[in-house]
């Protein structure tokens, strides 16, 4: 096994999940396999129970793990399924060492962070490296590990302690760091300054490792006096300095980490010669290049609670990008902050109720993702309302579909006093009801989450389709809270179709309303399992008929909906495909099939390329910023 260390220095946010992830990604196409780790200091046991505005979104993975956003990274980038283990928290290594002394495996020695700590941490590490993530048994050829923070914070210390120790014990043949470092410009002289970057270097020497690589974050390219200067005061060959500068969007990074030829690197170094190649990155070249050149908007109004930090919607915003650019439009997200849609706004500050309402009415789609909390509940049930009355297309997602429930109730049965028992539990009427397996007295990791089964009891309907008329589907949950059993036939009489249930039958998954163009609400998030070459079927949906070009798109989806990789030769598709009960099994070729409704063999191979582009912006209202999906990285 051979480890790639990614760290960071002198500010945090410098981007060095995307540029972990941007390694794997090269190492994948140059043959290899590949694995990833998280590290993270805080004390936490997991990001389950942080606030978006704390920490940006909390990412879901098929076992329940509830773990940090670049988890998503890595498998947008790497197309795999990681596990709660990736994701390595102090709370969990001292949870774990803890545990050990409580029955008594140190045998009565004093627990201490060295060494007890610090083998818990590099043990952990092995353990991991060895899980496969890509489907195939049998270990990675490579982990990419990366420490979170910056170099120099003290809650990191035992974490650099335990990497340090890590490498003299794996050899340095099996060991690459790479450092991610701030090369700043400063307005006034125009000059690149060095002095940061030495002193985090130092800093890292200091503490027992050695950079191999320099990755500096910069405006520009580093000039060949800078690199130099970096060269001789942090000991790192020129060659092995690379710039990682400002580019349209963050799929120009591995190509850009390519272009430098920093692959050569660690697989001359650390892999064998024999296994890897030149990196096939074709497609994903093509579909960067494609991105960055389409100019037709399609504008999306993103109505949620944490409109002012878009980390926090992270995986949904690039999962309507991948939808965007598989239809061919550039992604425009309007961010409506609910709270400004509701009546005691138009009364406290009718300008900004106006603009919010603007924005909503001209968007070309409504999409009400996840959220906890009454704020803004209000906001949610009115944009819901608009696009359910105005045939505008709307995708809930979890509260998102709940809200959209709730409305129709209100709306359309007559049940003025409709809510969730999460914002009024002493409504005569509860459209969403707590789940009774859930903990009322323990937040974290307490809730309905990871990998669930969907099972479609409406053949032909919208969502059916566009997953290739299936039968169910698995898709990644995370919620207390679901829709009423006692209330679906008085909502299905009404005209609501719940299309969508879990194997029992009794928890409801997928909405829609068949008189509508497209409204469509989800339990589950499908945002999870997007990829660049595989978009969500749910948001595909949305984009097209955003683009009101969702008939066109089903029919010529109709029989096999292909796929494409990751922009890598030996991608692999992460959502299983089913026929009639039966699992679609895919072909070992370069291209696998995600989806099919075919009845013979089973198989669905995939073929074909992305074509169109999404570079996206967005219009912000609330704080007065707008944000960009995929900005300077």
């Amino acid at each position: 096994m051979k480890y790639i260390l990614v760290t960071g220095g002198v500010v945090s946010g410098l981007g060095k999940g995307v540029t972990a992830s941007s390694i794997g990604l090269l190492l994948i196409a140059c043959g290899l396999r590949v694995t990833s780790i998280k590290i993270d200091p805080y004390l936490n046991t997991d990001a389950g129970t942080m606030s978006p505005f704390e920490h940006g979104e909390v990412f879901v993975l098929d076992d329940g793990g509830e773990v940090d956003l670049d988890l998503g990274n890595y498998e947008r980038f790497l197309d795999v399924k990681l596990t709660r283990d990736n994701n390595i928290t102090t709370g969990k290594i001292y949870q774990s060492v803890l545990e050990k002394e409580r029955k008594g495996d140190y045998l009565g020695k004093t627990v201490q962070v060295v060494p007890h700590i610090t083998d818990a941490i590099q043990e952990w590490i092995e353990r991991v490296a060895k899980i496969p993530v890509d489907g195939q048994e049998g270990p990675a050829d490579v982990c990419v590990i990366e420490l979170g923070g910056t170099i120099g914070d003290i809650e990191s210390m035992p974490f650099i302690e335990a990497l340090g120790q890590f490498s003299y014990h794996v050899g340095p043949g099996n060991f690459c760091l790479v450092h991610v470092s701030l090369v700043p410009v400063l307005n006034v002289v125009g000059e690149q300054k060095t002095k940061p970057t030495q002193h985090s270097v130092r800093g890292l020497r200091g503490m027992g490792l050695t950079p191999n690589i320099l990755a500096c974050r910069s405006t520009k390219a580093l000039d060949e006096n800078v690199k130099g200067k970096l060269a001789q005061f942090c000991h790192v060959p020129e060659e092995n300095i690379v710039t990682l500068y400002d580019v349209p969007n963050i799929w120009h990074i591995p190509l850009l980490l390519r272009s430098l030829s920093f692959f050569l690197w660690p697989i001359n170094v650390s892999i064998i010669s024999s296994v890897a190649r030149e990196p096939a990155l074709k497609e994903w070249t093509v579909r960067t290049k494609v991105y960055d050149t389409l100019h037709k908007p399609v504008r999306i109004a993103m109505v949620g609670k944490y409109t002012g930090l878009s980390d926090a919607y992270l995986s949904v915003l690039k999962a309507l990008l991948h939808a965007s650019v598989a239809c061919h439009r550039k992604l425009v997200v309007d961010w409506v902050a609910a709270g400004e849609l509701e009546d005691i706004t138009a009364k406290e500050a009718p300008d900004v109720y106006e603009a919010a309402w603007d924005l909503l009415k001209g968007a070309d789609g409504v999409l009400v993702p996840g959220g906890f909390g009454d704020r803004g509940v209000q906001g949610k049930i009115l944009a819901a309302k608009y696009a359910r009355e105005n045939n505008v297309p709307y995708l809930g997602i979890c509260l998102g579909m709940q809200i959209a429930v709730i409305e129709f109730a209100r709306s359309v049965l007559g049940l003025h006093d409709a809510n969730s028992t999460e914002f009024d539990s002493e409504t005569t009427n509860p459209c969403v009801i707590f789940m009774p397996e859930g903990s009322k007295t323990h937040m974290g990791g307490t809730m309905r989450l990871g990998s669930r089964r969907t099972q479609f009891n409406v053949p032909d309907c919208i969502s059916a389709k566009l997953y290739g008329n299936v039968d169910f589907v698995d898709e990644r949950h995370r919620h207390r809270y679901e829709v009423n059993p006692n209330m679906i036939s008085q909502l299905e009489n009404a005209g609501l179709s719940f299309v969508g249930k879990d194997e029992t039958g009794q928890r409801m998954e997928i909405i829609e309303l068949p008189s509508h163009p497209y409204f469509v609400g989800v339990q589950f998030h499908p945002e999870f399992k997007s990829r660049p070459g595989k978009p969500s079927a749910l948001f595909l949906g949305l984009i097209a008929a955003a683009c009101k070009n969702l008939e066109n798109f089903l029919h010529d989806n109709g029989h096999v909906r292909k796929s494409v990789t990751n922009g890598m030769s030996n991608g692999h598709s992460m959502v299983k495909a089913h026929i009639n009960g039966g699992t679609i099994k895919s072909s070992n070729g370069p291209v696998r099939g995600v989806y099919s409704n075919g009845n013979g063999h089973g198989h669905g191979h995939g073929h074909g390329h992305s074509n169109g582009n999404g570079h996206g912006h967005s219009n912000g209202h609330g704080n007065g910023n707008g944000v960009h999906l995929e900005g300077s990285f």
